[in-house]
């Protein structure tokens, strides 16, 4: 039926992973999800892209008893992205079994909605650790049902502070739980969150040799102090990618270079913490449906940001670690692609340079950065545009209702249509560029599911 090999899958999750063409397991998956079946609690260090979610989502659902209407799962997440991508997972997922319910409960948004959803009840539960303490706090949560709690990229959570609501919410937990510790790097704070939290883990560790190497061709460029966004000018003009990502150090940083490029007709965007979560939703939606070429993000924003096609990464100066620069640039060169990251550096920052020469044991035989200030600039569109329609998930919206909106009463080929995105008052959808007007006021005219709803470009 598949090749999907794990002793104490049943049959409806492996034919449900044949559909979601889950073809082998990853190293990660072959090692946890035995044990996540067994009861035993994990720690696991693997890097983003490794599987790690249906390491851990495949046993939960597994081991969910549909019938007991109470909250049996508890995923945590550094950020709302995140959490979302995991739901999103856990959904697919659940297919294997009816009548599964989850719930996503993060920060930025109104609590007002979710403690209605949460009045429902729900199987599972996925957030980031605020908004969870918030919710225990006014017992508009409970888990006293809880089996199996998921501390998911547990490092960046106590990077970004998490602590203290970390600690208070597994004080809330039934102390016969299974615990799961997923994290990219292991420091000594993970080491004492498992001695604390968990009982004899069984310990996973994927070294690099075992996940799939990306195709990454990497590159350095030695710039003059101030020359950093004319080099990325030119950079992009020389490779005009469909879609780049390029990390800066602070928030401010982020503003200013992606105006920077507005002004010279880059289609970009800026992502950081200081952003209202809507504005962060829209962002990352556009950028992930092609309608943004250029991300410039901090480190903790580009968090949880899953898309296998980019191409193109680049630090405009040295991360903060040789540690921070291999997350970065992971992740171009996904799903059998050749990606490109490119690293800016001025002699102040050479020093950084030289930490990752030594962690590597090679050499960077850095190019001259006035190759990349004599390219002209060349701005260039992204291939899709977005349309933002005024209802979501609780009009009961659904990715086939705008499919056919567009393709039936609007006319166009499918093969115009990008991403769809339900969210739950919301939805967007990409379609390529020179339908976008066509798109736009068909949909004004017409109707979805019966209904009209208001249409905007993004």
């Amino acid at each position: 039926m598949t090749e999907f090999n794990i002793p104490g899958l049943s049959s409806a999750m492996l034919r449900n992973l044949k559909m979601l063409g889950f073809d082998t397991p990853t190293p990660v998956q072959e090692a946890a999800i035995p044990a996540v079946l067994e009861g035993r609690d994990v720690i696991a260090m693997a890097r983003t892209g490794s599987g790690k979610t249906a390491a851990f989502g495949i046993g939960m659902v597994e081991k969910l008893e549909v019938k007991r209407f109470s909250v049996q799962g508890l995923v945590l997440c550094p950020t709302r992205e995140l959490a979302d991508q995991v739901a999103r997972a856990l959904r697919d997922l659940a297919r294997a079994q009816s009548n599964v319910k989850i719930l996503t409960l993060c920060g930025g948004v109104p609590i007002g909605p979710q403690i209605g959803s949460l009045s429902h009840g729900a199987h599972l539960i996925v957030g980031t650790p605020g908004r969870i303490q918030d919710h225990l706090n006014k017992e508009t949560l409970t888990l006293e049902d809880l089996k199996m709690l998921v501390l998911d990229e547990a490092d960046r959570m106590l990077d970004m502070g998490f602590q203290e609501s970390m600690d208070f919410i597994l004080s809330r937990c039934p102390p016969r739980r299974q615990t799961l510790l997923f994290s990219a790097t292991w420091p000594d704070q993970i080491r004492r969150l498992s001695s604390q939290y968990q009982r004899d883990p069984v310990t996973i560790t994927v070294t690099r040799d075992e996940e799939p190497a990306p195709a990454i061709r990497e590159v350095f460029y030695e710039v003059a102090p101030g020359e950093e966004r004319q080099a990325l000018v030119g950079l992009l003009s020389q490779e005009q990618p469909e879609s780049c990502l390029v990390f800066c150090g602070t928030r401010q940083e982020c503003d200013l270079v992606a105006s920077s490029l507005v002004e010279k007709g880059f289609s970009a965007l800026a992502l950081h913490g200081d952003m209202e979560q809507r504005d962060r939703d829209l962002v990352l939606t556009r950028f992930a449906n092609q309608s943004c070429s250029v991300l410039v993000a901090t480190d903790v924003a580009a968090r949880g940001l899953d898309i296998d096609d980019l191409p193109l990464v680049v630090n405009l100066e040295p991360a903060r670690s040789p540690e921070t620069h291999t997350h970065r640039i992971g992740r171009t060169g996904r799903a059998g692609r050749e990606g490109l990251a490119v690293t800016f550096f001025t002699p102040p920052k050479a020093y950084k340079i030289t930490k990752l020469e030594q962690v590597r044991g090679e050499a960077v035989e850095p190019l001259p950065g006035s190759a990349l200030l004599a390219v002209p600039p060349a701005p260039f569109s992204p291939p899709r545009v977005t349309l933002c329609i005024a209802g979501g998930r609780k009009e009961k919206v659904r990715p086939g209702d705008i499919l056919g909106a567009l393709t039936g009463e609007a006319g166009l080929p499918a093969g115009v249509v990008g991403k769809i995105a339900i969210q739950d008052f919301q939805s967007f959808v990409a379609v390529d560029s020179g339908v976008a007007a066509k798109a736009l006021k068909r949909l004004e005219a017409g109707r979805i599911k019966g209904r009209k709803f208001r249409v905007r470009m993004a």
